[in-house]
Order: C-alpha cells, then structure tokens, then sequence
C-alpha cells in the first residue's frame, strides 16, 4: 500500500549515546519510502501529579500529546530497566494518557529495543504491550525486534550493522506502514 505514514517515536533512554537512540536512528533509516518520524524529549515532562494536570497540562505535556494525536502511528524504542519499562518512558505515556481526549486510543504501533543483555528488552516490551491494551492500541505482533548484545550490533559512529537486525527492523517498519494503512482505510 502507498501513502504517507505520519510515525511519532518514543525514545526511552535519555542518554544521547544509547543503544535504543542508535536504534530509533536506524529505523529512520530503514524505513519505507513515505513514513516519516517525530518525536519529543521525554526528559522534559515533569513527573506525573494528577494536581498539575488538574491546573492544565504542562507545556511539553501538550505538545507532545498533539503530536501523538495527529500522528498515524506510534513506535516506542525502549530500553529494559529492572525487567521492566524505563521510568522516564512510562512517565511521558502517564501524562499522554489522561483524560480528556487520550491521543493513543485506536492508534496502531510498534515496538523495538536494543540491549546489551541476552534478551534485547524482552520483558520490556512484553509490559508495554499490556499497557497498550488499556491504552486501546494495536500493536503490531510480528516481526519482534530485541536486539540483544547491542554492544556487538553497532559500529563507532552508530549505525546498526547487524544485517538480519536490519531485517527485522526494515520488516517491522513496513508492517506499521500496511496496519496504519488499514486504519487509515476504516
């Protein structure tokens, strides 16, 4: 299916040389023609307090919700903190997710990780799939992308070298690109 795919990219590392930045880097690169990335700093939303958010939501809070909003889908790139989703990454979809309006609700998505481990952030994938159900937003289910031993699969400048995670990248994003597609058509 042709046709633009608007993607807004979650990043839940912080660090500006992690393996997860390198890997939200190269699903840029290897996306299919017509699918486009946005993204926000999640490290600029305050943690959430419902008493902030019944005053209004922060600045940055806004505009990356809008952005998810009048994006067609959503990928999330996440590192494995303590067998679970980073903080800083459950903090922003927090906030993103609150009522009024919550942007991700009927969103598709997807989802991938870099790690150093042996899993590739399976278990933290695993968790953002089950907030994705409260969430109501349809992930897609195959290819999984956990690359493990990051440290092995990028070279000095950065680039993911390892071709069959190339692969499984390039085939996850033209997945999200034929399911936003789908959305789009319904």
């Amino acid at each position: 299916m042709a046709g633009n795919v608007r993607v807004f990219a979650f990043c839940g590392s912080l660090r500006k040389g992690s393996f997860n930045r390198m890997t939200l880097r190269a699903a840029e690169e290897l996306a299919p023609e017509g699918m486009s990335f946005e993204s926000c700093d999640i490290g600029e939303m305050p943690l959430y307090n419902e008493d902030v958010r019944q005053l209004g939501f922060p600045p940055p809070v806004e505009a990356m919700r809008e952005r998810i909003r009048s994006a067609d889908a959503v990928l999330f790139v996440t590192p494995e903190y303590n067998y679970s989703v980073p903080g800083v990454l459950k903090n922003a979809i927090d906030w993103a997710s609150r009522p009024p309006d919550q942007p991700f609700a009927g969103k598709p998505c997807a989802i991938m990780g870099a790690s150093p481990g042996m899993l590739g952030t399976a278990r933290a994938q695993y968790h953002l799939r089950q907030s994705c159900v409260y969430l109501n937003m349809f992930p897609v289910n195959q290819p999984e992308v956990l690359i493990a031993a990051a440290n092995t699969k990028f070279d000095a400048g950065g680039r993911l070298v390892d071709e069959p995670a190339r692969q499984f990248k390039a085939q996850l994003l033209k997945a999200l690109a034929d399911w936003s597609h789908r959305f789009k058509a319904n």
